[in-house]
């Protein structure tokens, strides 16, 4: 089963020059929360981004160039993995693109913002028939930019 991570802002970007282009402490720790003791899987260039691997998780890159730094799989190894396991899908864009069909479960933050000169956006859900099945608002902690809004949905 594939499950989807991310935050986006109001207009749906996830990423601006290669990071996140805000601080939420407390967006950070529902990821954790959870992607905890899970498979995580996502692209070369959200890896790259990372100081390293996230502890507590099966880190997997999807790329077709071998390294020494992460497991390495290609979409069909996922795809297979899949079937005997939950994997949370963290990213990037064309990630989430590509694992959109397969999905059953999305964890989406709504970062109370507009980012100007965003480069990377979330997948569009329209017409994917999720139904949402909880939401929750969160006002900015000491260590968050913005308010936000947790959201779960299913299909």
């Amino acid at each position: 089963m594939f499950t989807m991570i991310f935050a986006c802002d109001m207009k749906g970007a996830i990423g601006k020059d290669g990071d996140l282009p805000w601080r939420q402490s407390s967006d950070l720790q529902h990821f954790k929360l959870v992607t905890m003791a899970k498979t995580i899987v996502m692209g070369r260039k959200t890896w790259d981004s990372l100081p390293k691997a996230l502890p507590g998780r099966r880190n997997i890159v999807m790329s077709r160039t071998p390294r020494d730094d992460v497991e390495v799989l290609d979409y069909d190894a996922i795809l297979a993995l899949g079937e005997d396991e939950e994997i949370m899908i963290i990213g990037g864009g064309e990630i989430y693109a590509l694992f959109m069909e397969h999905t059953k479960e999305v964890h989406k933050t709504i970062i109370n913002t507009v980012v100007e000169g965003a480069d990377t956006f979330a997948p569009s859900m329209e017409g994917e028939a999720f139904h949402l099945i909880g939401e929750r608002h969160v006002a900015a902690g000491p260590r968050d930019e913005h308010d936000m809004t947790f959201q779960h949905w299913i299909r």
